[in-house]
């Protein structure tokens, strides 16, 4: 498969491994992952999908992550039911990853792309990680897919860039 575009419907077969909030912001305190059918999910829902190089990575925690806390009723607003975050970090260190900036619900997942599955899929890899990139899906269709190519910008999947194109 190639490089996801506006237009394009959501690939089948795409899934991601969380672990559930709990409500609880204690990192010592860890549930078991569990997968998300992200192609049957965002077949019903507005979604933006934003992939990290890392968890704890210093563009990614100074200004990716604070960026859509930020703006989260902007979201909503917008109509976007789930924002996710993925990374090729593991479901525990994801997890920790949103506890660590406060997310003690939903408002804001934090995923497992293991062994970068699914941004290989689509080309969107730099070594063993993700590249930094959005996707916006309404309803199983892409309407928005973007790279951030310049090292440290967001100005394409921080939270400004993407509402932009809501």
């Amino acid at each position: 498969m190639s490089a996801l575009k506006a237009g394009d419907s959501f690939p089948e077969g795409v899934t991601f491994t969380y672990v559930a909030p709990s409500g609880d912001t204690d990192l010592t305190v860890c549930g078991l992952p569990i997968q998300y059918d992200a192609s049957k999910e965002f077949a019903n829902k507005k979604v933006v999908l934003v992939a990290v190089p890392g968890a704890f990575t210093p563009t990614c925690q100074q200004q990716h992550v604070p960026s859509y806390l930020a703006k989260l009723e902007e979201f909503k607003s917008k109509g976007v039911d789930q924002i996710i975050f993925i990374a090729s970090n593991d479901a525990w260190v994801m997890a920790a990853w949103g506890k660590a900036n406060g997310v003690k619900d939903e408002s804001i997942l934090f995923m497992s792309d293991a062994d970068c599955k699914f941004s290989k899929s689509i080309g969107w890899t730099q070594g063993d990680r993700t590249k930094r990139y959005a996707i916006i899906i309404d309803h199983g269709k892409v309407t928005y897919a973007e790279l951030d190519e310049v090292p440290k910008s967001i100005a394409n999947t921080g939270a400004d860039g993407v509402l932009a194109k809501l």
